[in-house]
């Protein structure tokens, strides 16, 4: 019992149990024994042997069909019928994990969201403002490492800032999309590991995700036709058996005509931003503080006890992912600050 992972499905509230894909190789990787061999763990978590885990499981097509993985895809959900080829042609693990979907109409954008979830994904919010019940710093990220020890413009804007966490297993579609409309300030890719998204992982390793390699994007938000909920830092952090960020920025309808991301770029809320290629792995999103209020209902499914978290047994309080869809609003403006660093 103690090894479950459980989530709530925000779609239906109902508690669900994870199938941890991997989970044996992941926990076997994280176990306290790994301290006896450092070097070891060192290799296990390199871009090496991340691309050569990554070749086996998802790039083969006989383990595919001999392997057991279509049943687990199966089990997990994976709805082919939203795809934008045909099914026939995803042969293999990795053309399942990288294909593309119908999102314009199987994941409808709400009109005048705030913010939406940039991912299909497991999703957990907290704040790095210790006066704040949601306080969660130095669990899954160190603040500083995770922007980069030289960007000190960008860790004085989000220092109190609210944050989400998108984890993203390996049956979901693993396109990221744009969480708000904007105009990019800044883009940079920081880190070099690799180590596993899983929370049995997370717990033991503590702040992976300010290790892995990982892209950064500062956003504005603040601008004409923007959202008008400050600047959002969007990180996007790789993982074991990840081997790159594929950025894919469109603004039309679709996956084709990519439009470069970098300073000066307006961003268009909801539409295609990047590709993980292949396996789980995770986005982050900071906000500046006071900036947005995230929906109600993710802030009382976190709290709720009658849900067996890995997160919250190792972080010890209540720490419960709610399952969201990619586009599907997660956060309202904050209007009484709405105006606030224009007053400072």
């Amino acid at each position: 019992m103690k090894m479950l992972h459980q989530y709530i499905e925000r779609a239906s509230t109902k508690v669900r149990t994870e199938q941890l894909y991997a989970d044996r190789l992941v926990r076997w990787m994280y176990h306290p024994c790994r301290e006896w061999a450092p070097q070891l763990f060192t290799a296990l978590t390199s871009p090496r042997a991340s691309a050569w885990l990554a070749t086996i499981n998802y790039d083969l097509d006989a383990l595919y069909k001999f392997s057991g993985q279509k049943q687990f895809l199966e089990k997990c959900g994976v709805n082919l019928d939203e795809c934008l080829d045909n099914p026939a042609t995803l042969t293999c693990a990795r053309k399942i994990f990288e294909r593309k979907i119908c999102y314009w109409r199987c994941r409808p954008m709400a009109a005048n969201a705030a913010v939406v979830s940039p991912a299909d994904s497991r999703m957990v919010i907290g704040t790095l403002c210790n006066q704040h019940p949601l306080f969660l710093k130095d669990k899954f990220f160190t603040f500083t490492d995770l922007l980069g020890h030289t960007k000190h413009r960008w860790l004085e804007c989000f220092a109190d800032s609210d944050f989400a966490i998108f984890r993203l297993t390996p049956d979901k579609y693993h396109y990221n999309h744009v969480p708000v409309t904007g105009i990019i300030r800044d883009y940079y890719e920081l880190g070099h590991s690799y180590h596993a998204c899983n929370p049995g992982a997370v717990v033991q390793e503590v702040t992976p995700y300010s290790k892995n390699r990982r892209v950064v994007t500062i956003i504005d938000t603040d601008v004409d036709g923007g959202s008008q909920v400050g600047l959002v830092a969007m990180i996007e952090v790789v993982a074991l058996m990840i081997g790159d960020i594929y950025p894919c920025y469109t603004e039309q309808e679709g996956y084709n005509n990519v439009v470069e991301q970098r300073s000066g770029t307006m961003l268009r809320q909801g539409q295609p931003k990047s590709l993980f290629r292949p396996g789980s792995s995770t986005d982050v999103l900071l906000f500046e503080k006071n900036r947005i209020r995230f929906c109600d209902d993710l802030l009382a499914n976190q709290q709720r006890q009658d849900v067996f978290s890995r997160f919250s047994q190792g972080f010890d309080q209540p720490l419960v992912e709610t399952e969201v869809t990619v586009r599907s609003t997660i956060a309202v403006r904050n209007d009484k600050y709405s105006n606030l660093r224009d007053l400072q």
